[in-house]
């Protein structure tokens, strides 16, 4: 399975990612840091495929795994030449998206959605 992680510049995204890959990929506070997608793969552990093994005790135990792909993020101008068409060619190739919202309003963070900075008390 391929989870692609969409949202907003400085949404936090990557911080998603590194929190499940820990691929330690560059988390910066500027909005479009890098062009290129994050890659990581994630095992999934699951304790009945280990009793299963117990049971008919067999030659190889493969334990399921996700490849979550961290997606730049959009802010507004781009049109589907460059950045926008190398999003949607990383959104076709996924199974499930994650959409990372923006719920923090740190200030040395610009909303990339508007041209002042948000308040404090958000």
């Amino acid at each position: 399975m391929k989870l692609g992680i969409v949202g907003l510049p400085n949404a936090g995204k990557t911080t998603v990612f590194n929190a499940l890959t820990h691929a330690g990929a560059l988390a910066t506070a500027y909005a479009f840091s890098s062009a290129e997608a994050n890659h990581g793969v994630v095992a999934v552990p699951d304790p009945r495929l280990d009793r299963l093994n117990e049971v008919l005790q067999t030659p190889r135990e493969v334990h399921a795994t996700i490849e979550v792909v961290d997606i730049p993020g959009l802010g507004g101008g781009e049109h589907t030449q460059g950045l926008g068409s190398r999003f949607l060619s990383d959104i076709r190739e996924v199974d499930a998206v994650a959409h990372v919202v923006r719920a923090f309003a740190p200030r040395s963070t610009r909303s990339p959605t508007s041209r002042r900075s948000r308040p404090s008390s958000c």
